[in-house]
This record gives C-alpha cells, structure tokens and sequence, in this order.
C-alpha cells in the first residue's frame, strides 16, 4: 500500500486546519501560503473533504475552510479514505466488490483480511489531536 501525495497532503491541511481550529475560516490562500500547495490542487482535495463533511467551506468575503468536528474525533483513517478510497489490500474486500466465487475455498482470504482490519486499526488509532502531538497515537503498535 502507498498513500498518494493526494493523501499526504490531506493530512497536513487537515493538521494545519487543526492547529487554527478557532471557529474562524481560514482562507485558503492562507493554507497555501503555509504548506506550499498548488491552489488548483488544494481545491480539489477541500472540495473532497468538504463533501465528505470532514471540513466546512464558506464562500465569499471572510470565507475558508474549517474542520466540520473536533481535532479528536476526526482519524487520519478518515481523511484517507476520502483522498485515496478503501484502503483495502486487495479488491474483493473493498465495500462494493462483487461476491467472490473463490471466497470458501481461498487460502490467502483470512490474511487478507486480517492486514485490512490492521490497516483500518490503526490509521484509525491517530486523530487529528494526535498528528498535532507529533504522531503519538495512544494506540500500542510497535514498529
């Protein structure tokens, strides 16, 4: 598995909105400037996260972006999700994949398996709270 730039960005957007969570919307030129992302492609990836209700946008004179909860109740499992899709490691185990013929008789299904609950566990054992702790997840993975 490989987390795009897409996603990557994401996280340190969402962190910097985290860092400024005051209530106030932050302009996004001000988001730019700060993380040296390209405005056309920083859109794309607001527009995303705002339809996902991960973020709220404001139009206009005094508008931006904030996040739509607290720092601690929004997990990076959540922002990639919406920047990357499913992070499942194999596509019979994404959302809306067909049945698997195979599925009963396949040897490799349960470690499969087992790798996409470890992936969902722990990207969603580190919120936004945490990333703004230097990564210190409270969760017990040893690397």
């Amino acid at each position: 598995m490989k987390i795009s730039t897409r996603g990557r960005y994401a996280l340190r957007v969402m962190t910097d909105l985290a860092e400024r969570s005051g209530g106030e919307y932050i302009p996004l030129k001000d988001i730019i400037l700060r993380q040296g992302i390209s405005q056309k492609y920083l859109e794309g990836i607001m527009t995303d996260l705002s339809k996902a209700g991960v973020v709220d946008a404001k139009h206009g004179k005094g508008g931006g972006y904030k996040l739509a909860k607290s720092p601690d109740s929004i997990t990076v499992g959540d922002i990639l999700r919406v920047t990357e899709g499913e992070l499942s490691p194999v596509s019979c185990l994404d959302e809306n994949a067909r049945p698997c013929l195979r599925a009963a008789e396949c040897r490799t299904l349960p470690m499969w398996t087992k790798l996409y609950a470890m992936i969902n566990d722990f990207f969603n054992g580190y919120s936004l709270a945490d990333l703004m702790q230097n990564g210190s997840a409270t969760d017990n993975y040893v690397i």
